[in-house]
């Protein structure tokens, strides 16, 4: 029988500050094939027994089980809401059955007017403090003397803060309000409080840092890039049973003082006085008569935001694996996993007394500590002990990139016990899996997971230990569709988004990085100052980013949303164009390919050419999109741009007789991918990439914008093996090297540690950066072969083709989407003589499937499925259910 397992809001389990009628889709359990929705019924209530229905839609007839609005529901501020669903569906063996309801989700109401948080930012900071990253506290009392039907808080700051009530912290989040472009606009939380409160006096709380707003930011180093005094502004609404309300605000009733963080700095880490600990600072009956009065100060973003959701939150607890002294008499303690993490020491000394650690990724060739790619990150934690109590202390307002730490200096012996680290990331629901027979490539996935949660602090970081860790725009288009299989990345990625359409230049140009802290100031670094904007790969994310996320989620509001964005970028392109070949300023194109001259960052393959294979791409796309929304007019217009492109490209870097005027392997992958090749050179074009890789004895040598694509280039042109081959490389340089020299996160560089153990230049070598990570799409796509079908997104109607090969005996992938788990395993006997290859694929409720064998598969059994010959493919088409099917090669 059928169920509703799972609601999702705006593609989230829960949501909060929710001010528009939201999207509903639901997950349906089903054992039976072909299982469809025939009609299903939303119900909201206020409280979550459902006591009383507040709105319920009756039974809808309809398939639609993604994407639902309630007609004329729109949350109320300070109001929580509970959301079920049920359903009636038919399969093969059971018609019309009405299904339970499901389990419940939760959301809350947003603010009326958010706007209103504007006018009550509260500081303790003075003059004095300007250049300094103190932590401060301040707090209120308040009393209530009613009973009390619900509470919400509604809260954000300018800088980090951490909310408190009556002693507890009021939730899980680190790093709030997160990271947006400020001077446009800040996000603020939405909390649930109704369990924290009491009748009489209460107390909130909240501990200030500088965050991203005040500390230094950037290579640039730059102090105070938004504003110069950490600040709160909050407001909470209580209703009473009797249908009253209260309110709390920031106003000049709250108090401050210094509290015992002296210096937290994103990159720098956190210097923490336990001895200036004051107990009790946040709850009832503390004295705070000596306490600072707190001032307004001015908001120095234009608007005020809810938050749409991934939180930074804490994840793992990893506990290291051992620990040793270096031959230089360096005590260290291996975590054994490179990760954006907080440390958490314990341990018992006396008052005075002082931990120094220092956090890093790797040991140099002679297992020594190894600091100098951090550059001027000194990613420390220095804690001065209270008494000779046992201590226990977490940083508050920074984070740190790294495997191992150096202890400089501990009270006593420095044990294993003495040390925890806990993963900091956005909370993103898992949503994807990949395993298969090879245990290296089982690795490589989980150096990909981990490049990613480490990087995912927030923004997509280019890496998290240096005095870096900026939203660069190429990693995060490159890595988009990869992560995107991995976690539900939609939250994310969509508030991001939102910073680069408000960061994008009037011009249309997209900054190299979201939120853009390079063009505010003059900059003087040498390479930045030929431009801070729009380089080809790095732009596009304007385009490709939101693609990837309708085609993963289904939703076209977010292309809605980002149609000035995108139109914008590919008008600058167009305007910055010379008869169709664009080439603008700075750019990077294949980024620390190994094709470079000695010593250079650029690859070998010419700008003009890696540009304009993007403009023609990101036009394209464009064009889907216009179709999608139904601008077809628009469509029209830049599809004849985008034949334009194409046709200038091929007689720019085509000869006629169908060389390609750059020999380099990025050219000829670029030009197959892109589908930019004459149709009547695309052989040729791939035996030419084919030597180009024998040329290298098997091996790449791409950078940013040629690796992501290697693999597929390959694939879908005929030359599996070769693809296989390419990922199964196992020296220098290739994925599967990094993984044999131990990696536990993706490089930046191929050669970020080489073969005889020597680094690559510190200047910029970080060892946890997810861009070559990007071939975990292709894992995903054509091993598994879990494909989405454009016409019929978010896997309503999927695509499994999966590719076998690379002496892989078996693989299992599966995606969670929003209608329920796509997954494929394959798995290949080959004791008869022949390759019996047995699938498994399960497809969800309601939704459909195109199985296809490949690679001329003989069908031995189709499970009841009705396979039809296409060449040497056979295809067939089937709804939801699990099968069985055994094929030969």
């Amino acid at each position: 029988m059928a169920s509703v397992q799972a609601v999702s809001i705006n593609f989230l389990p829960a949501a909060t500050g929710i001010t528009e009628s939201p999207l509903f889709s639901w997950v349906i359990g089903s054992c039976g094939r072909n299982c469809v929705q025939r009609a299903y019924q939303v119900q909201i209530a206020g409280e979550e027994t459902f006591s009383e229905v507040l709105y319920d839609t009756g039974l809808v007839a309809g398939e639609c089980s993604a994407h639902v609005r309630v007609d004329d529901f729109i949350p109320r501020q300070g109001r929580i809401y509970w959301v079920r669903v049920r359903v009636v569906t038919s399969s093969d063996t059971e018609d019309d059955l009405l299904s339970a309801f499901s389990p419940p989700a939760k959301m809350i109401g947003g603010l009326e007017d958010p706007q209103s948080l504007m006018d009550q930012f509260i500081t303790v900071e003075g003059p004095e403090d300007v250049m300094k990253a103190r932590g401060t506290y301040i707090r209120r009392r308040f009393s209530l003397e009613k009973e009390i039907a619900s509470a919400v808080i509604y809260s954000t700051a300018q800088g980090n803060y951490q909310l408190h009530l009556n002693g507890k912290r009021v939730s899980t989040d680190e790093l709030a309000p997160g990271w947006t472009s400020y001077d446009e606009r800040l996000q603020y939380q939405s909390y649930d409080v109704r369990d924290f409160l009491t009748g009489g006096e209460n107390v909130i709380g909240a501990h200030l840092g500088a965050g991203w707003y005040k500390s230094t930011l950037s290579f640039l180093l730059i102090h105070n890039f938004y504003g110069e005094y950490a600040a709160l502004s909050l407001t909470l609404l209580v209703t009473y049973t009797d249908g009253t309300t209260q309110t709390v605000i920031t106003d000049a009733d709250w108090k401050g003082d210094y509290s015992p963080v002296l210096n937290a700095q994103l990159y720098d880490g956190e210097t923490y006085d336990a001895r200036l600990e004051q107990d009790g600072w946040n709850e009832p009956g503390f004295d705070d008569t000596r306490w600072m009065s707190v001032r307004s100060t001015p908001c120095t973003s234009k608007r005020i935001e809810a938050q749409v959701g991934s939180p930074v939150t804490l994840h793992e607890c990893m506990a290291p694996t051992r620990a040793f002294t270096t031959p230089k008499g360096e005590r260290v303690i291996d975590f054994g996993q490179n990760m954006s993490a907080l440390v958490e020491i314990r341990g018992v000394g006396k008052e005075g007394d002082t931990v120094v650690l220092r956090m890093f990724e790797v040991l140099d060739r002679d297992g020594n500590v190894y600091t100098d790619n951090l550059r001027s990150a000194q990613q420390r934690i220095m804690y001065t002990l209270k008494d000779d109590r046992p201590f226990i202390y977490r940083p508050h307002f920074t984070f740190f990139g790294f495997r191992f730490i150096h202890v400089e200096s501990f009270p006593g012996r420095s044990d294993l016990d003495g040390f925890r680290a806990y993963a900091i990331y956005s909370d993103m629901e898992k949503t994807g899996s990949f395993e298969c027979s090879n245990p290296d490539l089982n690795q490589l996935q989980h150096n990909i997971e981990w490049g990613l949660k480490s990087n995912f602090v927030d923004i997509p970081t280019d890496c998290p230990q240096r005095d870096e860790r900026l939203g660069w725009t190429g990693d995060a288009q490159i890595f988009c569709r990869t992560a995107s299989f991995n976690v539900n990345s939609y939250a994310f990625f969509s508030k991001w988004l939102r910073d680069l359409a408000l960061d994008q230049a009037v011009i249309g140009g997209v900054g190299h990085v979201v939120p853009d802290v390079l063009n505010k100031y003059p900059v003087e670094n040498p390479m930045l100052k030929n431009g801070t904007h729009s380089a080809a790969a790095w732009g596009d994310a304007a385009v490709v980013n939101p693609w990837v996320m309708y085609l993963t989620h289904g939703d076209t509001e977010i292309l809605s949303r980002q149609w000035d964005s995108m139109k914008g970028w590919i008008d600058f392109m167009r305007t910055h164009s010379e008869g169709h070949i664009w080439n603008y300023r700075l750019q990077f194109g294949d980024w620390v390919a190994l094709d470079a001259e000695e010593g250079s960052y650029f690859g070998a393959t010419p700008n003009d050419l890696t540009c304009t294979a993007y403009y023609a791409y990101s036009t394209g796309l464009f064009v889907k999109i216009a179709r999608v929304l139904g601008k077809d007019t628009v469509a029209d217009e830049y599809e004849s741009l985008q034949r334009d492109i194409i046709s200038t490209f091929r007689s720019t870097f085509f000869t006629e007789d169908g060389e390609m005027t750059a020999q380099t392997q990025t050219a000829h992958i670029l030009a197959l991918h892109f589908n930019l090749v004459p149709e009547v050179h695309r052989a040729k074009t791939l035996e030419r990439l084919k030597k180009l890789l024998e040329k290298e004895n098997g091996h790449l040598v791409t950078g940013f914008v040629g690796t992501p694509y290697f693999t597929h280039a390959l694939s879908a042109n005929g030359a599996l093996e070769e693809a296989y081959d390419l990922l199964l490389k196992e020296d220098f340089p290739s994925w599967l090297y990094q993984v044999k020299k131990g990696a536990t996160t993706i490089w930046e560089h191929w050669d970020g540690i080489r073969p005889d153990g020597s680094m690559w230049s510190p200047d910029m070598n970080s060892f946890n950066h997810y861009a070559y990570g990007a071939i975990g799409e292709w894992l995903y796509r054509v091993v598994a072969g879990l494909e989405i079908d454009e016409a019929s997104p978010a896997y309503r109607h999927s695509i499994i083709a999966p590719r076998i090969g690379g002496n892989l005996t078996w693989v299992r992938g599966s995606f969670r989407s929003i209608y329920g788990e796509v997954s494929s395993a394959w798995k290949v006997d080959t004791g008869t003589g022949k390759s019996i290859v047995t699938l498994t694929v399960s497809i969800p409720a309601n939704t459909s499937s195109s199985i296809r064998l490949l690679d001329g598969a003989v069908l031995v059994d189709g499970d009841g499925l009705d396979f039809a010959r296409q060449g040497e493919m056979l295809e067939a088409e089937t709804g939801s259910g699990t099968y069985c099917i055994r094929y030969t090669l």
